[in-house]
């Protein structure tokens, strides 16, 4: 089964962020940020760390303009916000996932993008949830350095609407989607401008 790690660079500096790419013997790291720059952090700009993984073995793809949360296709926007179930839809999107999917057969990749928590991103409540069905082993490097199984991701996301206990009439796999639901409309880029601090998204 093909492994994909995730990781946010958020907690790192670029020593620290080899390192990590090291220890899980990645081999290219997939850049889905939109806008593939940091104001607080310019040496994860695209043309630094391409440069800097280059160096070190390690090959760089910006996939940001396919899997990005900051979609151009007004189609996937609902109310001024992005729809991550119309995102799923859409075919230049797909692209994207089936161009994770064919490198998946010659690299071992990390979807990189800023947030330090998974489930906060969208590489993790919109890209992995929609890879998910392939069959793909998907693990997500945290900021300690340690891994999360997607499995335990979404049992997080369970909890974190208190959707993690068993119900008469829904199954898990019902609450799951609810949960992404929710998750997706509370972290899905909105047209008005945002304050967080890292939007790399």
């Amino acid at each position: 089964m093909n492994e994909l790690f995730t990781i946010g660079y958020s907690p790192h500096i670029q020593d620290s962020f080899l390192r990590i790419l090291e220890k899980y013997k990645i081999t290219a790291v997939a850049d889905v940020r939109s806008s593939p720059y940091s104001q607080f952090k310019p040496e994860f700009n695209r043309e630094q760390l391409e440069i800097f993984l280059n160096r070190h073995g390690i090959a760089y793809v910006f996939l940001g303009d396919f899997c990005g949360a900051r979609v151009e296709d007004t189609s996937c926007y609902v109310n001024g916000k992005v729809d991550y179930a119309l995102v799923a839809e859409n075919p230049k999107f797909k692209a994207g996932l089936k161009r994770i999917m064919d490198g998946l057969g010659k690299f071992r990749i990390a979807l990189m993008c800023a947030e330090k928590d998974p489930i906060t991103c969208h590489r993790t409540i919109l890209i992995c949830r929609n890879l998910m069905p392939a069959g793909i082993n998907i693990k997500h490097i945290m900021s300690n350095g340690r891994v999360e199984a997607h499995k335990d991701s979404e049992q997080r996301l369970l909890k974190l609407f208190n959707l993690n206990q068993p119900e008469m009439f829904r199954s898990e796999e019902q609450r799951l989607a609810e949960a992404y639901s929710r998750q997706g409309k509370i972290i899905a880029y909105k047209t008005v401008e945002r304050t967080s601090e890292y939007k790399g998204q």
